[in-house]
């Protein structure tokens, strides 16, 4: 193994010295069976098992792979424990730092390494989405030919952030978002293993709870604020974590917000009400509640994505466009950068237009069918393709609309139960003026008697 991905020089020091390190580090898990949260990604013979060995045997040698997720979710420490439980030479490099001349040196390196002892490379590589196409470019003979097995880590969707042909020659391994009943085993890990900080300090209830809120998934930030906070306490002669003492520490006060609880719904209610309402500062208000209590922010999207169509409609056509690329936006990059996002939609949603038609058009239809007013599709509107169907009456005397000049056909459309039911009626807000007149038009060249 060699010293690249943590030096030995560092090793010495916190063996000798383990204080010294953060806690963060103190508490990296040093197996696989100690990694806490992706078990999905930690299954008996899965990519990452067969890296340290586990399974490895026969032609079949382990994959390169691609570890993707938000900060915090163990993809260097999925690095660090292959690193210490691997018989194979272990390399690391940063994409920020390195280059192709350090690429080539370590794909240099592994040849000779295979070549003159037998000995196996794998490279780390942090943030792969930071090299350019041709640094990346660099890795595919390495990858291809297995002179090395590569384990990159990246932030960012690899298939807009990693050329196509390194993704098809890696497996690519999702990360997910640690659970708060992942960071709450791993916190009260911290709190009493000997590694950690060994009953110095209990966490009640309450300030647990936000500790989770603020980590946001994130294990090495909850670590940190704990550290942070424990500090401060032992330094005030306390033994207890105050729910003050967590928030001086960190500078963020706690939201009293239960995510399983009423105020879940309560707020984001309010959220959809103050949008309605067309108040953005109210809407950005309950917004960041939201955000800060910890909300998953693809909830928050697709809330937003059904006010566009419920309350705005066809008031401002852009307002779910814009609700969808946000939605999209989210699932891509994720907090804290999608706070962002979900602040440019939820204002562009508070200032629209506003109108409710579309919902009480679809609200209306769906009434009458479950009243049971449908009735037989009009004959002429049937299908006419299949063989016989002009003997069973099907599409005849149908009126093409395109033949004609104003490219409108008066002609019966609906089933007669309902053939004089108007569901949709259009405001005169923003937009919608413009559907407005086309309704009025349209209804009143097909004769439409409830136009």
């Amino acid at each position: 193994m060699e010293p690249d991905l943590f030096t030995a020089a560092a090793e010495d020091r916190q063996e000798k010295d383990p204080a010294g390190s953060p806690l963060a580090v103190r508490m990296r898990p040093r197996t696989l069976d100690e990694v806490v949260g992706q078990q999905h990604l930690l299954k008996p013979g899965s990519p990452l098992r067969r890296l340290v060995g586990e399974g490895a045997g026969g032609p079949a040698g382990p994959s390169s792979v691609i570890l993707w997720g938000p900060p915090g979710t163990g993809k260097t420490t999925l690095a660090y424990v292959v690193s210490k439980a691997t018989d194979k030479r272990f390399v690391e490099l940063s994409a920020i730092t390195a280059g192709v001349k350090e690429v080539r040196a370590v794909i240099d390196g592994a040849r000779r390494a295979t070549g003159g002892y037998g000995k196996e490379t794998v490279l780390f590589l942090d943030e792969i989405h930071r090299f350019s196409k041709a640094q990346q470019d660099s890795l595919l003979p390495a990858v291809e030919n297995r002179w090395v097995t590569l384990i990159a880590a990246t932030t960012e969707n690899p298939y807009f952030s990693v050329i196509s042909p390194l993704l098809s020659r890696s497996l690519l391994l999702t990360l997910e978002p640690l659970t708060d009943d992942d960071l709450r085993g791993l916190v009260r890990r911290a709190l009493s293993d000997g590694r950690g900080l060994k009953d110095a300090v209990t966490l009640p209830e309450d300030t647990e709870d936000h500790l989770l809120r603020i980590a946001g998934g994130d294990a090495r930030r909850a670590l940190t604020a704990l550290e942070a906070a424990a500090g401060a306490a032992l330094d005030q002669g306390e033994r207890e974590i105050a729910l003050t003492t967590l928030e001086e520490t960190v500078d963020r006060a706690a939201v009293k917000y239960d995510r399983d609880g009423d105020q879940h719904y309560d707020v984001a209610s309010a959220l959809i009400k103050s949008i309605r309402g067309s108040d953005v500062d109210a809407a950005l208000h309950y917004l960041a509640r939201m955000i800060e209590a910890g909300e998953d922010p693809r909830f928050i999207a697709r809330r937003l994505m059904i006010s566009a169509s419920e309350d705005i409609g066809l008031a401002d056509p852009n307002a779910l466009p814009i609700a969808v690329a946000a939605a999209q936006a989210v699932a891509m990059i994720g907090f804290p950068e999608a706070a962002l996002t979900l602040s440019h939609a939820t204002i562009a949603l508070a200032l629209a237009p506003k109108s409710n038609a579309a919902t009480t058009a679809i609200g209306a239809a769906l009434e009458d069918v479950r009243k049971g007013l449908a009735g037989p599709v009009p004959p002429h509107l049937r299908d006419g393709h299949y063989k016989g169907a002009a003997k069973l009456g099907h599409a005849q005397g149908y009126v093409y609309p395109h033949d004609l000049p104003e490219g409108i056909a008066a002609q019966q459309y609906a089933p007669d139960a309902i053939k004089d039911r108007a569901y949709y009626t259009p405001t005169r807000h923003g937009g919608e003026a413009r559907y407005a007149d086309a309704v009025e038009w349209t209804r009143k060249h097909l004769g439409r008697k409830g136009s």
